[in-house]
């Protein structure tokens, strides 16, 4: 099986993935692409919530057009997400998109694919060979009884194929469904298969909630195994709640580094203080931090300093008042409404 520190080097607008480096961290934008301006903003949001490469739709010649101005308003890689017609692919790339995705399959026959790869080689672009589950081929559907994780790795190896066949290898293969376990099967038939890096995640994961459950387990069992050089957590809401999971996802699998780790308590009934309103604003609170520490937010002053113990800084409930917890130690009482300041003077002072 080819894992992450075997698969080869894929440079996207100077951020590379494969070959042991970092998993990077991407998001869509929901905007219209033909709106710079919108789209601009959404991408300077996922930016500042740690997204590493952003992908945006390419529907039309004015989204293609619109991919050189976004471009020059934005410090992350742009990729260009082409469907059925290749002309847009075409153009894109000609606007400054640092990787074009697409479907082989769909962009119009091999003598129209042979000219975007033909534009990629000359300007070294990456391809993004994207196959789902929902498009699955009708003679592959059949060949296995229905979609299978068997069937989508065929026609994902069918699709590079087609690209080396034209003389190109400068991929990344992307092969998704709804159904995570289909999908980690696909996953490990594929890391078999070939060294190409990969890109992984849940499709149609869902809502914030579904979504994040579905994406955490699916995630969790293929990047665990070593399979997977960059990811996306689908989700139907706020792309910048994507980023935030998927940070999440990599820091709990010990993936990543970075960041402040926020753990609360379940609450019960000893909980006097709004313990969920609380650790909610810690949580936000602490996006703007660039430390690689663990903060815990604790309902009472009976478990708060034991369960905070492993935790670098905490903050426990009490009556009226509350503790600031340092390595398991309490250092002090605050009052109860003033534990986020406190907590945050601590942060601000932290590497003082």
């Amino acid at each position: 099986m080819y894992t992450r520190k075997d698969t080869r080097v894929v440079n996207i607008g100077g951020v590379k993935i494969g070959g042991g480096n970092p998993i990077a961290i991407q998001s869509m934008t929901n905007t219209p692409t033909q709106d710079p301006q919108k789209t601009v903003a959404q991408i300077l949001a996922l930016e500042k919530a740690g997204c590493e490469i952003i992908r945006c739709t390419v529907p039309d010649e004015a989204a293609a057009k619109a991919i050189s101005v976004i471009k020059k308003q934005i410090h992350i890689p742009l990729v260009a997400d082409i469907h059925f017609d290749y002309k847009m692919a075409i153009a894109a790339m000609e606007n400054g998109a640092d990787k074009i995705r697409i479907n082989p399959g769909n962009i119009g026959g091999r003598e129209k694919l042979n000219e975007v790869v033909k534009v990629a080689k000359e300007r070294n672009i990456p391809i993004r060979v994207g196959v789902n589950s929902g498009s699955l081929e009708k003679d592959l559907v059949e060949k296995y009884g229905g979609v299978t994780a068997k069937g989508i790795v065929e026609s994902a190896l069918d699709k590079v194929h087609m690209i080396e066949d034209a003389g190109y290898d400068n991929l990344v293969i992307s092969i998704k469904s709804s159904n995570v376990l289909m999908c980690v099967e696909a996953h490990d038939l594929i890391a078999e298969a070939v060294n190409y890096p990969l890109h992984v995640g849940i499709t149609e994961a869902g809502t914030l909630i579904g979504g994040n459950i579905k994406s955490s387990i699916g995630l969790a069992l293929i990047l665990s195994k070593g399979i997977g050089d960059t990811v996306r957590v689908s989700l139907s809401g706020d792309p910048v709640e994507e980023i935030k999971s998927a940070k999440t996802i990599l820091r709990t699998l010990g993936l990543r580094k970075g960041g402040i780790e926020v753990v609360s308590c379940p609450t019960c009934g000893r909980t006097k203080i709004d313990l969920i309103g609380l650790a909610n604003k810690v949580e936000e609170m602490v996006q703007d931090y660039d430390l690689d520490i663990k903060v815990a937010v604790m309902g009472c002053a009976v478990n708060g300093p034991g369960e905070a113990k492993e935790a670098d800084i905490g903050i426990a409930g009490g009556v009226g008042e509350g503790l600031l917890i340092k390595k398991g130690e309490i250092v002090k009482k605050v009052p109860e409404n003033e534990l986020l300041s406190v907590l945050k003077y601590e942060l601000d002072n932290w590497n003082k």
